[in-house]
């Protein structure tokens, strides 16, 4: 077992390690423990037993941090099958570019270890650990309004390229990196939209407009629009 990234949660040690398929027991028990303790369920899309079997299979990367034997917290990122769902349509990948996408998919800490920013650190782990000779493009999926989420994928320089349903009835941003670039930081055109306004935001988003962060006034969320 070798330990990628250690550290401590207040007077805690932990540690991380790539998890494999012998660890799947561990993995489902925390889902379901994380998933219970969630007041709105429809945040988090849980993941099948197949689905983490495929990616444990090869077809991705799972980071998980321990406490002693302990399973605290995991983050996954899927290398997914090419299907007419897949997010590089929706962010202006070439077709035959769509095997080096990865997805960032499920993100489980156990409530007894929130805050202490566990999340932002094993998406740093993670994202330091890709294989950058098999992997170009970082892709995701979020649900406007969930905060902490949003809030995660603008922490790794994700920006929104796209506001559409997905999962046949989901409204979703779309968040892309191009991990081989920085973001360029020279825009010239800026605009702030209301989270809540859909319409205003995928005409900003035609128009090739990137959502690259977001903030919080009047009881309200605002996402910055940059091109």
């Amino acid at each position: 077992m070798e330990i990628i990234y250690d550290g401590m949660l207040g007077e805690t040690p932990f540690f991380v390690i790539k998890l494999t398929l012998q660890h799947l027991q561990q993995i489902e028990e925390l889902q379901v423990e994380v998933y219970e303790a969630l007041a709105d369920q429809s945040i988090l899309q849980p993941l099948s037993t197949e689905e983490f079997e495929y990616i444990l299979n090869g077809h991705g990367m799972m980071m998980g941090a321990y406490v002693g034997e302990e399973l605290i917290a995991f983050r996954a990122l899927l290398n997914p099958p090419i299907d007419e769902e897949h997010l590089g349509y929706d962010c202006g990948i070439a077709e035959n570019e769509f095997q080096r996408v990865l997805y960032q998919e499920i993100s489980n800490v156990s409530p007894k270890y929130r805050g202490y920013g566990l999340q932002k650190t094993l998406a740093t782990v993670v994202m330091e650990n890709i294989d950058l000779e098999k992997y170009d493009y970082v892709c995701s999926t979020v649900k406007p309004y969930n905060i902490p989420s949003l809030k995660d994928k603008f922490s790794q320089d994700l920006v929104i390229k796209g506001l559409k349903i997905k999962y046949v009835d989901k409204l979703r941003y779309i968040f892309y990196k191009d991990l081989r670039q920085e973001m360029s930081p020279n825009f010239t055109e800026k605009q702030v939209i209301s989270m809540g306004d859909t319409t205003a935001q995928q005409q900003l988003l035609k128009q090739g407009f990137l959502g690259t962060s977001m903030f919080e006034e009047n009881n309200d969320w605002f996402v910055v629009y940059e091109k």
